[in-house]
């Protein structure tokens, strides 16, 4: 079909989410989800946010419904900046800059440090929104060997020191989406002084951290290097998405770079929600809202992994997360994710397939399951659906095996 309009040569590079397309199937009556990686809604404070937007609006209703800075509301930016000492770095308010959303953050990341054919290191398997928020920019991806700690440092090694030189490694360090895995504290130093010595500095997506179940997650990463190190964080895991709010910590010299892109993208995120969000966190509601979140997804992760045990066919391999919202499971062989997704939904059940988290090299037999949004009835009931439709999968591949 004709047409007057020329798109970017970027605009050929963006791709819908496989899991926002799998999302809109599982709206159908009667699908049980473990696709999506939303948070459960009964977790939402509800009443506390009411309360936090009406004094708001009692007290400050012109300021928090007029424009705002582009930096972000400034006791927000002082709060996250002393939260961060927690995670053991030291950070100074002007080096937080408040996003719509950590999504945001990686978007004004790809616009300010990627560049077309110049390397991006990211893990294997990696979280699917940074790869389409860096894509547009047409880096060269270079995957790193992982195992079920993250990253090998001897894979960070091996990166391509030549120019344009690797611009960063893309690592999420506590329960990894999509893997739930987490990076050990041996291993984040080995990983750090890797990057140290290759001069390839990094970027520390955490929106997992706060999720964890029996112990939290070692330092970050950025307490290791805080000059190499730019630190991405959200409110969406222990608050509620709606607000779309989220954060990044980065050195002063990128610092200036990162907000005219903001400027350019919305020139600010929206100052009620910021507001709104303060007032909720200002007295250390995080620390009695946060365990209550923990023992919900802990039960349902434990219900989760007691019927992966009872219905899954020999040959499936997965882990068990300490923290997070997410199993990875690798199918025997013989079997596609992608290809069982239809007949999944036709048995009333869905799940996102692993593939399209890889930057190269897909893996067809992996899936990730979600257990945060079904209640643990309704998690051994789904999982006892795609065990049922998994052995039925491999006894037909053996009968047609030649």
């Amino acid at each position: 079909m004709s047409t007057i309009w020329t798109q970017a040569r970027r605009a050929a590079r963006m791709n819908p989410s496989i899991i926002r397309e799998i999302l809109k199937v599982t709206e159908k009556p009667g699908i049980l989800s473990m696709a999506g990686g939303l948070p459960s809604a009964d977790t939402f404070p509800v009443d506390a946010i009411k309360a936090a937007c009406d004094r708001v609006l009692t007290h400050t209703p012109r300021e928090s419904l007029q424009y705002a800075a582009s930096e972000g509301y400034a006791p927000l930016r002082e709060w996250v900046a002393a939260r961060a000492a927690s995670l053991g770095m030291t950070v100074s308010p002007d080096q937080v800059l408040i996003t719509s959303g950590s999504q945001q953050g990686l978007d004004l990341v790809g616009k300010i440090l990627c560049d077309a054919g110049a390397p991006v290191a990211v893990e294997t398997p990696t979280y699917l929104g940074a790869l389409q928020a860096f894509t547009p920019f047409e880096p060269l991806f270079a995957s790193l060997d992982s195992d079920h700690e993250g990253p090998r440092p001897e894979a960070i090694r091996q990166l391509p020191h030549d120019a344009p030189g690797t611009r960063f490694a893309y690592l999420l360090p506590n329960y990894q989406n999509p893997t739930g895995r987490v990076m050990g504290a041996q291993r984040r130093v080995d990983v750090v002084e890797a990057l140290r010595r290759a001069n390839v500095p990094f970027v520390e997506d955490n929106p997992y951290g706060d999720l964890w179940f029996d112990e939290p997650p070692p330092a970050s990463l950025s307490s290791l290097w805080p000059e190499g190190s730019l630190y991405l964080g959200s409110f969406s895991k222990v608050l509620t998405p709606g607000f779309r709010l989220g954060y990044l910590i980065a050195p002063r010299e990128l610092y200036p770079k990162l907000l005219q892109a903001k400027q350019a993208a919305d020139l600010h995120t929206p100052g009620f929600n910021q507001r709104v969000v303060h007032e909720v966190v200002k007295d250390g509601f995080l620390e009695q809202h946060v365990p209550s979140i923990r023992a919900l997804y802990k039960a349902n992760r434990d219900a989760m992994a007691e019927a992966l045990r009872e219905h899954l066919p020999a040959g499936c391999d997965w882990q068990s997360p300490a923290g997070g919202m997410f199993f990875w499971i690798r199918l025997p062989a013989g079997l596609d994710a992608m290809a069982l997704l239809p007949r999944a939904v036709d048995a009333g059940v869905a799940f996102v397939p692993g593939a399209a988290f890889y930057a190269q090299q897909p893996d067809p037999r992996t899936l990730r399951l979600s257990f945060v949004t079904l209640t643990p009835d309704l998690i051994r009931e789904g999982v006892e659906k795609l065990g049922r439709l998994l052995h039925e999968a491999l006894e037909s591949a053996t009968e047609h095996a030649p």
